[in-house]
């Protein structure tokens, strides 16, 4: 299912925003200081032209540290994003989910469009990976929440 759900979003409109993102990373590399966002920019390009079966999760979350993105510098990152071309990539999704939310065969490709919308808005600190790593992720953080919850009671 996975499969046609990529074949189909890869034809209908995935393969111009995958695009999009990989224009906005080529620009970043050229200006040289915009490399650590253009490296995040394939990477999600990459997600962006095949998303069904994966998901974007916060680097935290995923190994249950800190690192440079994660802390202050990811949120000071995060803001210079969002001014130079995160809004715009997001604005590229809204656009692209309303038009796939008009038809009924596309209410899933909209979806998608609106989650790489909120990617887009705020990608540093954030990493892709299976959506069963995903879900296993949440599961062990979760598991280890309710232990510390009860060594506190």
């Amino acid at each position: 299912m996975r499969a046609i759900g990529n074949f189909l979003w890869f034809i209908l409109g995935g393969f111009l925003m995958g695009l999009t993102w990989w224009v906005v990373g080529l620009v970043a590399f050229i200006t040289i200081v915009g490399i650590p966002w253009g490296k995040a920019c394939f990477v999600i390009g990459q997600f962006t032209f095949f998303p069904f079966g994966k998901e974007a999760v916060s680097r935290k979350e995923l190994q249950q540290k800190d690192d440079i993105g994660t802390g202050g510098l990811g949120v000071v990152g995060n803001i210079i994003w969002f001014v130079f071309a995160g809004f715009w990539l997001a604005m590229g999704h809204l656009l692209c989910a309303l038009l796939d939310f008009v038809t009924i065969i596309g209410i899933p490709f909209g979806i998608q469009h609106m989650k790489l919308a909120g990617i887009a808005l705020a990608p540093i600190g954030k990493t892709i990976v299976s959506k069963e790593v995903a879900t296993e992720t949440r599961k062990a953080n979760a598991g280890a929440t309710v232990a510390a919850l009860r060594n506190n009671a």
